[in-house]
């Protein structure tokens, strides 16, 4: 047997202990066949991939097989006259590269690029393994062609880049948007701490911008709000930052500030900039702006606290007229009285029965068919009427609240499913919002499981819905379960997973590889504009090829025209929900959509649907909490 065939063979004995290698898998189960000396140099030479041996000292090539040959375009005799590393193109110092070539890890393949005739380089994975034939040492290389891979890995890059900018800046504005603030301000406010100077928070709210939206329509307050963003931006240096939080609330974080005269000039450079008209359309519109300030470290020594009080500050200033700036002191209690206020009435509501869940079914876009139905908690107070869930539902889990108030809705969509079953009616799926509270309190699973079983259901009966910031919250449950292990205890009762109002929070590829989901559901402010809205059209299309490829259902919701539903079916979303097909209702009026069975919208009067009430008014709440805002 010649040395070749014993470093082979020698090989062959080393890789019968290789178990999570998969590049040397395919030469072991060759080499493993092989009884005689022909024998294994028939398996290395027939191998698909490029392989060679070389002395471990020198790195001389000893042996290559044929799939290398083709790739390098050299001969056998050719190859035998070279050293490994005149093979390769690399970055990285002789003396490094060749330290790395002697002592591969078979677990940390090298990238590199292979030279090819004509000059051409190849990227290329060097997969190795040493092996001791005699007293010598000799490394056995296979390569891999990843050229393709490297290709796909840099548009995932590029995809993931775009959907976090998507995720931290204003599709409107362009500004960075609420969560671009929570990931920045810490690190200011650290940086004021260590050089010992003043941050300020500068909290603006557009003066009757609702006014203005309701009079002239979504489109002239849309134009209006990228010319204040603009406006605000032009008068702020460029290491200060501008933020739009939402709505027409924008935050300004002036850094290093000397003095607070300083942070007053800036607030009056602001509202100086905004007090020029606004020309949209031939009409000019002028409005206004009122700002709250709050000042690190006097104010505050977190984010919350420091933006509470800006908030506090600039309602301060609504109070006072608009068109001004107030700086917080701790007189300011007006937005901390709302709250307790909401709070308290929340609390009645729980005891006093007026709490009442609503149900909206989710429609197969196709067939208008009904495949399943959300559950929608419901306030109406008895003097003023439906208080909307955006006024309540964030003081609720604020509060904690929103766990007694999950507790009801659950309690209350199995009695109502109960009843439907009891009734002789068909089913179909129901689903339930569930917050990080509910999810982090207790063993969620558990109590899911519990509960059906008290009534005689099937888990499977219920779909969870859960937010992106319930999905990334990474504190760990009581029974020192975190949330992913959670959610997996809900898969194993066979229930659906959807992730609720995708887009508007992190997006990112990452949990959608590693968790396993069974609806995406895009956000209503991403479709209610698809119509006239190239950016709404390019998110919500980028969304739906993303989820295609992953092989998970979209759901588009706030369907409220033809010309959206039409859109989101253009873009491949499966299932859609909205006023178009039906708004929330009762439990008593769900039997039409409970045997799954296609919805008739040949007479749907959608304008009225879609401009119907949606309950208690800004007024009304102001009435209820004895609190004069705007």
């Amino acid at each position: 047997m010649n040395y070749i065939s014993m470093a082979l063979t020698a090989l062959a004995g080393s890789l019968e202990t290789v178990v999570d290698v998969p590049w040397l898998q395919g030469l072991r189960e060759r080499l493993s066949t092989a009884t005689s000396g022909p024998d294994l140099h028939a398996a290395f030479e027939q191998s698909p991939h490029g392989s060679l041996l070389a002395d471990a000292q020198s790195l001389q090539i000893l042996a290559t097989n044929a799939a290398l040959r083709r790739v390098v375009g050299l001969s056998k005799r050719e190859l035998k006259t070279l050293r490994l590393p005149q093979l390769l193109d690399h970055n990285e110092d002789a003396k490094t590269l060749i330290g790395r070539l002697r002592a591969p890890d078979p677990h940390t393949p090298l990238r590199t690029r292979i030279r090819a005739p004509g000059g051409q380089l190849i990227n290329t994975e060097l997969s190795g393994y040493q092996i001791e034939v005699g007293q010598r040492r000799v490394v056995a290389y296979t390569t891999h062609d990843v050229t393709s891979r490297n290709l796909i890995e840099a548009q995932l890059l590029e995809n993931q880049g775009r959907l976090d900018h998507l995720a931290h800046h204003d599709q409107l504005t362009a500004l960075p948007n609420r969560l671009f603030l929570a990931a920045h301000l810490p690190g200011a406010i650290e940086e004021a701490r260590l050089s010992g100077q003043m941050l300020a928070i500068l909290f603006l709210d557009l003066d009757r911008f609702k006014h203005i939206n309701d009079s002239f329509g979504h489109e002239t307050g849309d134009e209006l709000l990228k010319s204040v963003a603009l406006r605000i931006r032009s008068t702020m240096r460029s290491e200060d930052l501008v933020v739009r939080m939402g709505g027409d609330e924008f935050i300004v974080l002036l850094k290093a500030a000397t003095n607070i005269n300083q942070v007053n000039e800036a607030a009056e450079r602001i509202i100086q900039a905004l007090a020029s008209p606004v020309v949209i359309k031939t009409r000019s519109i002028v409005t206004t702006v009122s700002i709250g300030v709050s000042l690190y470290p006097r104010d505050g020594a977190d984010m919350g606290e420091l933006l509470r009080h800006s908030d506090t500050a600039m309602y301060q200033a609504k109070g006072r007229g608009r068109n001004n700036c107030q700086v917080f002191n701790p007189a300011m209690g007006r937005r901390l009285r709302e709250r307790t206020a909401i709070e308290s009435h929340l609390r009645t509501a729980l005891k006093a029965s007026q709490l009442d869940v609503y149900y909206q079914p989710i429609i197969d876009i196709e067939s208008n068919r009904v495949v399943a139905l959300e559950s929608l908690v419901r306030w109406k107070h008895p003097e003023y009427g439906f208080v909307p869930p955006a006024r309540f539902i964030g003081i609720a889990e604020e509060s904690g609240l929103i766990v007694p108030i999950g507790e009801f809705v659950l309690e209350c969509v199995l009695n109502n499913v109960r009843s439907w079953l009891d009734a002789g009616c068909a089913m179909v799926p129901i689903a339930v919002n569930v917050s990080a509270i509910q999810l982090q309190r207790y063993n969620f699973a558990d109590l899911i499981s519990k509960m059906t079983r008290a009534k005689g259901l099937k888990p499977n009966v219920l779909q969870i819905e859960l937010t992106e910031s319930v999905i990334f919250e990474t504190r760990e449950g009581r029974n020192g379960e975190s949330n992913k292990d959670s959610v997996s205890d809900l898969r194993d009762l066979g229930m659906d997973i959807s992730i609720d109002d995708f887009g508007t929070g992190y997006s990112s590829l990452s949990y959608l590889k590693s968790w396993s989901f069974d609806y995406l559901k895009v956000d209503r402010t991403f479709v209610r504009d698809l119509g006239t809205d190239m950016s709404d059209l390019a998110i919500v299309g980028a969304i739906t090829a993303m989820a295609r490829h992953l092989n998970i259902p979209v759901i588009a919701e706030g369907i409220e025209g033809w010309q959206q539903l039409e859109k989101v079916r253009e873009l491949g979303c499966a299932l859609a929900q909205g006023h178009l097909f039906a708004k929330a209702t009762p439990a008593h009026k769900c039997r039409p959509f409970l045997t799954g069975g296609p919805l008739d919208l040949t007479n749907r009067d959608r304008r009225a649907d879609a401009l119907e009430s949606t309950g208690i008014t800004e007024i009304e709440i102001s009435e209820l909490l004895q609190v004069g805002r705007r």
